[in-house]
């Protein structure tokens, strides 16, 4: 093959040099019109040559693409009528492709090709050949262009460049429906041979569709495709160039063709009759069960509806629609009992919302299924003959009077005993009572009608056996009135009558009320009791409208004789049994003016009253206490910071015998002082003043009355102590000695001093108390005897 290609690609282009040195004027304007360019030349000398023109000589030239020989591929020849063969000429090539694709042989002006060529990168470049001098490289001619182009072969298959593609037709479409168009593209040159020349065909999907060969049309091949026996198919297109024909390169691509639903599938139930229960405590608006009708058409074709159409049950349950599962639900509309009616049939329809015209011919898009009910029985609470009981009784009662009877009964088939009780949230105060049996309400004490009118109470009624249901009802009891309650004064307001009040005056218009009910018909009559009747101060006149007016019977009063009038009046009703009180009416004697306006109604009225209210007095008295609490207090304070009021030095050797000996004289030691002024005996010769009061003068002591400093008899001491106390007017007035000498006598405590303890373990010699006088004798014997006693053992 490509023996015949290099045949072809030899073009070689012969170049004619017709050089005519006629002298015809036509052949010098010819000369002239291909002359490019006259040289001249100097040969000999005094000669002058003339060179003619030249010209090109060559047809347009050809490279077959894809050319793989092993030599380079003869383009064609370049050669100028100027070239007389010497070597003299040197031919330049430029332009696209120059030097690196095409070559040219400067002596001969042989083109060639050294590379592969492909025409669907390039289908032509553009050169331009000069002839110049080889020595001096002056062009000897003008440059010229020429185009080489290249010619195409077959190298390329068609591409599908948009695929794999994707397709939607309606199922159920007429046969040669459009699905949609595939187009392919080849990269030949169109204009040469059949290379671009592409035919369509399928290679998968028959014979559900078909491909038109030279658009790229796929169309639907067989009717009444369904989606629902299969909705996408894989279908291969093949485009092949050559017109087809044996020798041509093709190329493939995929079409994903779905099928779109449309409503041609009626619902259908799965099953002809459905088996469903519900239970009698079951309450309005709960769930029976679910049943679905299958539609195997999707979106709005799918949607199905359901209604009851017709049975028994077509007013006890109601359907719906569920939104998310498409499933009808079937609910209980009215309460069902399982020992009135144990069994309800319904039939359902399922139909489908939206309808396809084009199928309706097909069939009715509906069906219906059986539901069969059944009512199971529930354990329920008993239930009361009545929705509530009302009953009255009579006022004042006595305890156990029959009010009323409730009545429940057990619905269920086992009917057990109901036992019955008052609920104590109900009937706080315990006013009634039931049987727990036969449901009769008793009283359980009398009642008052004026203190609670209505009773509200409720009775709970329980099974015996099973799970213990109740059941609750409201009684309402009205106690009815009884003529228990005496009349009395509508006001009890005091009159007000002058004193100067004429004679048969009416002074007042009394009224009665009754706590009890009043009748239509019922009033109230006014009269004096018997006692009273002949009274010369006041009369009543009875009105018979249930009101008395008071009459004055005499002439003038005197509020200095007497100011206050008490005047009895009996008050009867007409109840049965008919009840009457007596009520004092309260008549002031006041004084007044000429016009009868009342001035003052005291006995005395000079004496203004000065006293004071009882609230006041209670905060006066308050007030009282409160600062007498406040004395005591700070008194009580004051004794306790109260301070020495002799002072005395705080070194004293016999400190700790005198205060060792203070034990304080218990519950009979109530005249207890302060013993400070024995503590300082060395202090004796000088004056220790109180410190409360600052004495003026010191009165030295008596003379020839001087103890020592260090005596040892105690004694002696006390008493001059005691008489110089006697003696001074700024001392103390209290006795020092009769502290010192106190112990405390009938003490319930006793005394607490450790000096008569027989167990001490103190190493102290006691004997000196022997020599401190009669009044240490006491401890000298203890301590005395307590060593008689140690020496002894």
């Amino acid at each position: 093959m490509w023996e015949g290609l290099g045949v072809q690609v030899l073009l070689v282009c012969v170049g004619v040099a017709l050089c005519s040195h006629a002298h015809t004027p036509q052949d010098h304007a010819h000369r002239r019109r291909l002359s490019l360019h006259r040289h001249r030349e100097r040969g000999k000398e005094g000669q002058v040559l003339h060179r003619s023109k030249r010209g090109w000589v060559w047809n347009q030239f050809f490279v077959i693409e894809e050319y793989t020989g092993p030599d380079p591929v003869l383009v064609g020849r370049l050669h100028s009528d100027v070239d007389s063969g010497d070597g003299n000429i040197k031919y330049i090539l430029s332009g696209e492709g120059a030097g690196t694709i095409f070559v040219i042989d400067d002596k001969t002006g042989n083109i060639h090709a050294t590379k592969t060529l492909d025409r669907e990168e390039q289908a032509q470049y553009t050169l331009t050949a000069q002839a110049v001098a080889r020595d001096t490289n002056k062009p000897l001619e003008p440059p010229s262009e020429f185009i080489v182009k290249v010619q195409d072969i077959n190298d390329n298959p068609p591409e599908f460049l948009h695929g794999p593609y994707y397709a939607r037709v309606p199922e159920m479409s007429n046969v040669g429906t459009s699905v949609m168009q595939v187009t392919a593209t080849d990269a030949d040159d169109p204009t040469y041979g059949n290379s671009a020349r592409l035919v369509y065909s399928i290679l998968q999907g028959q014979p559900y569709f078909s491909v038109e060969p030279q658009t790229g049309i796929i169309r639907t091949a067989l009717p009444n495709m369904d989606r629902e026996a299969r909705q996408e198919y894989d279908v291969v297109i093949q485009a092949k160039d050559m017109g087809g024909h044996m020798g041509g390169l093709s190329g493939t691509t995929e079409v994903k063709i779905t099928l779109t639903d449309v409503n041609d599938n009626p619902p259908k139930f799965p099953q002809s009759v459905y088996a469903m229960s519900v239970s009698e405590d079951k309450v309005p608006g709960e769930e029976v069960g679910r049943l679905k009708a299958k539609d195997p058409d999707l979106g709005e074709n799918g949607l199905v509806t359901y209604r009851l159409i017709e049975g028994d049950g077509k007013g006890v349950f109601e359907i719906d629609t569920d939104s998310e599962t498409r499933e009808g639900i079937i609910k209980l509309k009215k309460p069902v009992d399982f020992e009135t009616k144990r069994a309800y049939t319904l039939t359902v329809e399922a139909s489908n919302v939206h309808v396809d015209p084009r199928f309706l011919a097909w069939g009715p898009y509906k069906d219906t299924a059986t539901v069969k009910v059944m009512v199971e029985d529930a354990d329920e609470p008993p239930t009361f003959t009545a929705a509530s009981y009302d009953f009255e009784v009579e006022e004042n009662a006595p305890d156990g009077t029959v009010v009323g009877r409730v009545y429940a009964k057990d619905t269920d088939v086992a009917n057990s005993p109901i036992r019955y009780m008052i609920p104590r949230y109900t009937d706080l105060e315990q006013f009634f009572s039931i049987g727990p049996e036969d449901g009769i309400i008793r009283t359980t004490r009398p009642l008052d009608r004026e203190t609670q009118a209505w009773h509200n109470i409720s009775v709970s009624a329980t099974e015996i056996s099973g799970h213990h249901q109740d059941a609750k009802v409201r009684v309402n009891i009205k106690v009815k009135d009884m003529n228990d309650n005496a009349p009395e004064f509508a006001t009890q307001n005091e009159v007000l009558v002058c004193e100067n009040v004429p004679s048969g005056k009416l002074i007042e218009t009394v009224s009665a009320v009754d706590k009890d009910e009043m009748a239509h018909r019922q009033h109230f009559r006014f009269s004096l009791p018997p006692e009273v009747a002949n009274n010369q101060n006041f009369s009543l006149k009875d009105n018979r409208d249930s009101t008395a007016s008071i009459y004055v019977t005499r002439k003038g009063f005197s509020r200095m004789t007497q100011d206050i009038y008490f005047l009895p009046i009996e008050i009867n009703d007409s109840g049965s049994p008919p009840m009457s009180s007596t009520n004092t009416l309260t008549i002031r004697i006041c004084s007044c003016d000429s016009k009868d306006t009342i001035l003052s109604c005291n006995v005395e009225p000079f004496i203004l009253p000065a006293g004071l209210s009882t609230g006041a007095l209670i905060a006066i008295l308050a007030c009282i206490v409160i600062l007498l609490a406040i004395v005591v207090l700070f008194v009580a304070l004051r004794r306790q910071k109260k301070e020495p009021l002799i002072v005395f030095e705080e070194e004293d050797i016999r400190e700790n015998i005198i205060t060792y000996d203070d034990e304080g004289g218990g519950e009979e030691d109530t005249e207890a002082f302060d013993i400070a002024t024995l503590q300082n005996p060395d202090g004796a010769n000088g004056f220790l003043p109180r410190k409360d009061i600052k004495p003026e003068l010191q009165y030295p002591l008596r003379p020839g009355v001087r103890p020592a400093a260090n005596s040892v008899d105690v004694d002696d001491f006390i008493k001059t102590r005691v008489s110089d106390a006697d003696n001074d007017p700024t001392a103390p007035p209290y006795d020092s000695i009769q502290i010192y000498g106190y112990e405390g006598r009938g003490s319930v405590a006793g005394s607490l001093s450790s000096l008569e303890s027989v167990t001490t373990d103190s190493d102290l010699d006691y004997d000196y108390l022997q020599s401190w006088g009669p009044r240490f004798k006491k401890l000298a014997d203890l301590y005395g005897t307590k060593d008689s006693a140690d020496d002894n053992s």
